[in-house]
């Protein structure tokens, strides 16, 4: 075949992958970090290359003679068109968020309703154009090459190579470098040079008398595509569901940062060419397993993570990728084996199979996300995962026939590691304080496990240390409180313990409290015992949703407003609580005299250097406090100027219920002393901003906090 061909393909596997990634922050930042966002973007994704791949591989070849072009014109006019959609979705995500704004106070489920319309409309076109593109181009070498059966694997291998590259890329540097919009710009700009090309190679192929009209070939017999079908469908879902429990499951190892969804991916995704790569070698030999071998492999290997992420092995990051690695690798042998041998080349053919398996990649990931996740711990779901795949492998080998006995060891066989993955190893979840008092609540958000005993009590969100019962979260809300000196009403976004939501609630102020996580919310018991009085109180308002999108959407206004993003500060999404254009909407919502508060951990001086600097583009006056525990900084920002109080004027406009909850933790003589230590702990500006107002700053578009490999190689060097 063409190398140009697979060339393109490369290119077209990067600049596909860039525009999932980019897009799908941008859909975030527009319409909330909540997971019906995610699973929206995810579908429309899924739900446009299965459509483009049915309507390519029906209608594409008609079209091409219709319009008496090469088929490579109508693939170059697709690739084209995916290009436009760089510059369309980012305008069309801009006007539909604008709009959602200009709605009177719409409820929560009327906003999902309406923010989904405009992430389905702004994608769709582009994403069926991306699906399109297989069927295209195989109608292509079917026209240069009519005897060539696996086209597909062919092009897979060379989509697959392309995304992992694009993975990495985009992750790696290009998003630190040049931002989303360049980094999609750049993708658009790969689109229009393989739509050159492939007009180029249509008309070099037109010139040599390469046919034009595409015969019909035989389709698969219907026994087998029966069963090809069931393959299909069901690893798309499985795949595709693991990855959304991989995720959530090896948090404890790889931590949060958007590097460590991006190692997922992209080991995912080598894998995968891996394992496409060996098909190809081998489907050129003539030695070829059949079916029925590779699904049982697939089951084997299917149950290695549930294994390697039990908390006793300790395994390393690199180890729990690498437990991924087989049963990606031979999911990339087996998924364009049975497309190659249940199309033959025809593109038609390739289409519907290729969109059975995006069927279930489309489910998949729901299921995993709304139900799975929601109900079991992380090790139960991941062999429940694979279990289809051991039925189907069972399936495969009655179907293969041979001596029974030896037909039913091959099918008990793959259950092996399975009991093993579900009963012999341990999840973090079941892991933590097994013998202690803890408490375990899911949602499709995140798995809160609250444990310990006393002040020695933690907070897990998916593994990671959230919070400790500390003097420090009742500061966040008392310290802005006392500086704007008369507060009626008030917002905490991020909950945590819900200690700084408690805090504020004792000034007897009309208190609001937005987290993303419902199951973090539910730990509020176990943390304070008179969570339930505090909930009952009329004034105390608990909301599940994004923090961002509240302030976006909300027509309510605050006297103080505090943040406590969850650390750590690099964790993936968290620049959007901590970017330029999250404070111009948290400044909007401030009453005149109102006071924000953004508490931030002791980090990476430049994220502390570039938050500060971000915070004061938009309020003129900022004052920067460093917390009674020396750990991390209270960023105190107004449009007007902020008081300097005295340790007794301080105590004084702390309410009695406040006094008392301020010392709860602390063995201080007095509320003034307390004050004087929190006021004490005043920095100069310029000394958590040294390079003054023309350092880096964080907005929407560069996450600066979130991608730092390219800064933290630059420094290594320099310190080397």
């Amino acid at each position: 075949m063409y190398p140009i061909v697979f060339a393109l393909f490369v290119a077209s596997g990067f600049a596909s992958l860039v525009y999932q990634i980019v897009w799908l922050r941008m859909a975030f930042a527009h319409f909330g970090i909540v997971t019906p966002v995610l699973s929206v973007v995810i579908s429309t994704f899924m739900l446009g290359l299965g459509l483009g791949s049915v309507a390519a591989g029906r209608w594409g070849g008609r079209l091409a003679s219709a319009l008496n072009v090469s088929p490579a014109v109508t693939y170059a006019a697709a690739e084209l068109l995916i290009g436009v959609g760089a510059l369309v979705v980012p305008a069309a995500f801009d006007c539909g968020a604008a709009r959602l704004l200009e709605l009177d106070s719409p409820s929560s489920v009327f906003y999902l309703l309406a923010s989904a319309t405009i992430i389905v409309a702004s994608l769709l076109p582009w994403c069926i154009f991306m699906g399109a593109t297989f069927p295209l181009m195989i109608g292509f070498i079917r026209a240069i090459r009519p005897n060539e059966g696996r086209s597909f694997s062919y092009l897979y291998l060379g989509n697959v190579a392309g995304a992992v590259t694009g993975a990495l890329a985009s992750a790696g540097f290009m998003i630190e470098l040049f931002g989303f919009r360049h980094t999609s710009w750049i993708a658009a700009s790969c689109n229009v040079a393989i739509a050159v090309t492939s007009v180029a190679i249509g008309w070099r192929a037109r010139v040599a008398g390469a046919a034009i009209a595409l015969p019909p070939l035989a389709a698969m017999p219907r026994s087998d595509g029966r069963f090809i079908e069931w393959v299909l469908f069901t690893t798309g879902f499985c795949a595709l569901a693991m990855e959304v429990v991989w995720a959530r499951g090896f948090t404890i190892v790889l931590a949060t940062t958007i590097y460590a969804f991006a190692a997922i991916l992209a080991t995912y995704l080598l894998s995968t060419c891996v394992g496409t790569y060996i098909y190809r070698r081998r489907a050129a030999s003539g030695a070829m397993p059949n079916n029925a071998a590779i699904l049982f492999w697939a089951a084997v290997t299917a149950a290695c993570p549930a294994v390697f992420d039990d908390p006793r092995i300790q395994m390393t990051g690199l180890g729990v990728l690498l437990s991924i690695v087989p049963f990606c690798a031979v999911l990339g042998f087996l998924t364009p084996k049975v497309i190659d041998d249940y199309a033959g080349g025809d593109e038609r053919q390739v289409g519907r199979a290729y969109a059975i398996n995006i069927a279930g990649g489309t489910l998949g990931p729901l299921f995993a996300g709304y139900c799975l996740v929601t109900l079991f711990d992380i090790r139960i779901c991941m062999v429940l995962l694979a279990l289809p795949v051991a039925v189907l492998a069972g399936w495969g080998w009655i179907r293969s026939g041979g001596p029974a006995g030896a037909v039913a060891l091959r099918v008990a066989l793959p259950l092996l590691p399975l009991l093993i993955g579900g009963f012999a190893s341990r999840s973090y979840e079941a892991n933590v304080s097994r013998h202690a008092p803890r408490e375990v609540h899911r949602d499709y958000v995140a798995t809160a496990i609250a444990f310990g005993q006393g002040l020695n009590k933690h907070l897990l969100v998916n593994g990671i240390g959230i919070t400790i019962l500390t003097p420090i979260t009742k500061v966040i809300a008392h310290l802005p409180l006392a500086l704007q000196g008369h507060p009626q009403k008030g917002l905490v976004i991020c909950f945590g313990m819900g200690t700084t939501f408690r805090s504020m609630a004792s000034w007897g102020i009309d208190t609001t409290v937005v987290d993303l996580t419902g199951s973090v919310i539910k730990s509020f018991g176990y943390f304070h015992a008179d969570a339930a009085a505090v909930l009952a109180n009329p004034k105390a308002h608990v909301i599940v949703d994004d923090g961002r999108r509240f302030l976006e959407r909300t027509d309510q206004s605050f006297d103080v407003i505090v943040i406590d993003p969850p650390p750590p500060v690099e964790a993936a999404g968290s620049s959007l609580l901590y970017s330029r254009e999250f404070y111009q909407a948290a400044k909007h919502r401030l009453n005149a005299g109102g006071i924000l508060q953004q508490w931030i951990p002791i980090s990476d001086k430049a994220i502390l250097d570039a938050v500060v600097r971000t915070v004061k583009l938009e309020f003129p006056y900022v004052e920067v406090f460093r917390s009674i525990k020396d750990w991390g900084y209270h960023i105190v920002a107004s449009m007007q100027p902020i008081a300097e109080l005295t340790p007794e004027t301080f105590a004084a406009r702390l309410p009695p219920k406040a006094q008392v909850d301020l010392l709860e933790w602390e063995r201080k003589d007095s509320v003034a002393d307390m004050a004087e230590a929190i006021l004490s702990r005043h920095v100069a500006t310029e000394s958590v901003m040294p390079l003054g107002n023309d350092g880096p700053i964080i907005t929407d578009d560069r996450p600066y906090n979130e991608y730092f490999l390219v800064r933290a190689l630059k420094s290594s060097r320099q310190k080397g």
